[in-house]
């Protein structure tokens, strides 16, 4: 291992020359919440105690790496792995259908006690904890469901997310931490249907009818998550952009925020390039940090360009802080907890490097006109040496330089994950 002091003094009189206090955007990055899913450990198969767990709902897991979670007690065993080796400050994101209540209990029955285990697990660390309802896999979601015609499932899942808000209220005030929940339903349509109106109103009003009947829930933020298509549903989707960002914009209210994941929109679109669009009308936004291949497939978390490309806008716009970051991705074809590891340390990593550059001074050359500066700037600081920083901050955290994370992933998963059947 190279002189690890050494290298970061170097780094930070690089960085000085620029104006850039290297020890303060350590601190500012360590202290932006990353809100860690909890649904890669098991493929998104959850803990309900339910014969049929089959993946429905437009959701695609591929690859069968051996050693997945079986219960709540190996997935937590794993996330505790896993953060050992993703420094900052984490939140931990848990969908419904991890509920933990030693009976089959459905979707429309859900009480907080029922995530009690978690609850206290997130104490004892010191994490937050968000939710999300689980409007799939179930047999009540084969023909929609928030939007669906049928008035009495329809119903159901109403009763649903509204049992999943004051879950989320439960969260706040055991861990002191705000509960981000995010709504998204895979309602949709493999051709386009005749009537298209009529699923988005009945969305609408299953929406307006869950916050009505939460009116007294504290402590909640409600990000509307919107999609392009999913498997199956390739034609048409209920929940649009164009629909959730009408819903959010409409309902004024603060708890009530825009999702944006970066991989529900089409393969020419990008989050970076709207998050200032969202954020001229809106306070603060859900951001879901994926990797998209093709469609919304997905993939562990790069450190490719879109990626630094969404933190460095919002850090550009000073809107980081009002931004809920969540990580949503699941690869069951590598080890689940490298793939934790990757995709985590890999947004870190993003979020570091967009604060180690000099934003303002590029405002500066751009507002007077010097767009050739403004160039030069960006371009000269993707060879800046990033690394060294992020390698000194990681030693600090006891989170591990480099890659000596991963022999003791490979240790954990000889001597417990291969022990799995």
């Amino acid at each position: 291992m190279y002189d690890l002091k050494k290298g970061y003094e170097v780094a930070k009189e690089y960085y000085a020359q620029y104006g850039i206090d290297v020890d303060a955007v350590i601190k500012a990055c360590d202290e932006t919440p990353i809100s860690m899913h909890c649904w890669q450990g098991d493929d998104v198969g959850g803990t309900e105690l339910k014969e049929d767990k089959a993946l429905t709902g437009g959701i695609q897991t591929t690859g069968n790496y051996p050693g997945k979670a079986r219960n709540g007690e190996e997935l937590r065993a794993d996330i505790d792995m896993a953060m050992k080796f993703i420094p900052g400050t984490l939140k931990m994101n848990v969908h419904a259908n991890y509920i933990e209540a030693g009976r089959p209990v459905d979707r429309n029955e859900i009480e907080p006690e029922h995530y009690q285990k978690w609850v206290d697990w997130a104490v004892e660390k010191g994490v937050g904890l968000d939710f999300n309802p689980t409007y799939f896999a179930h047999p009540k979601s084969d023909n929609g469901t928030l939007s669906c015609a049928d008035e009495e499932t329809r119903k159901f899942w109403v009763e649903h997310g509204i049992r999943c808000r004051r879950v989320g209220q439960y969260f706040a005030e055991k861990t002191g931490k705000p509960c981000v929940i995010n709504h998204w339903t895979p309602d949709g349509d493999k051709e386009v249907p005749v009537d298209t109106l009529g699923p988005r109103q009945r969305l609408k009003k299953s929406y307006d009818e869950i916050f009505a009947a939460t009116e007294d829930v504290t402590g909640v933020i409600d990000g509307i998550e919107s999609k392009v298509f999913g498997i199956g549903m390739e034609s048409y989707t209920v929940g649009s952009h164009e629909f959730c960002m009408g819903y959010v914009m409409n309902a004024k209210k603060d708890h009530i925020i825009m999702t944006l994941d970066a991989g529900h929109y089409h393969p020419t679109e990008t989050v970076s390039n709207k998050l200032s669009g969202i954020y001229t009308f809106a306070d603060s936004v859900l951001l879901h940090v994926t990797r998209a291949v093709r469609w919304d497939s997905d993939h562990v978390v790069g450190l490719e360009d879109e990626t630094k490309a969404i933190f460095e806008e919002l850090v550009r716009m000073n809107k980081l802080q009002d931004t809920y970051v969540a990580t949503d991705f699941f690869d069951a074809s590598i080890n689940r907890i490298s793939a934790w590891v990757i995709g985590l340390r890999n947004t870190r990593k993003a979020i570091l490097a967009a604060m180690l550059q000099p934003n303002d001074k590029m405002k500066e050359l751009e507002a007077a006109g010097d767009v050739t500066a403004r160039l030069a700037y960006k371009e000269e600081f993707k060879a800046a040496p990033f690394s060294l920083v992020w390698d000194y901050y990681c030693a600090q955290k006891g989170a591990g330089v480099g890659l000596e994370w991963l022999a003791e992933v490979k240790k954990y998963e000889e001597e417990v994950l291969s022990k799995r059947a």
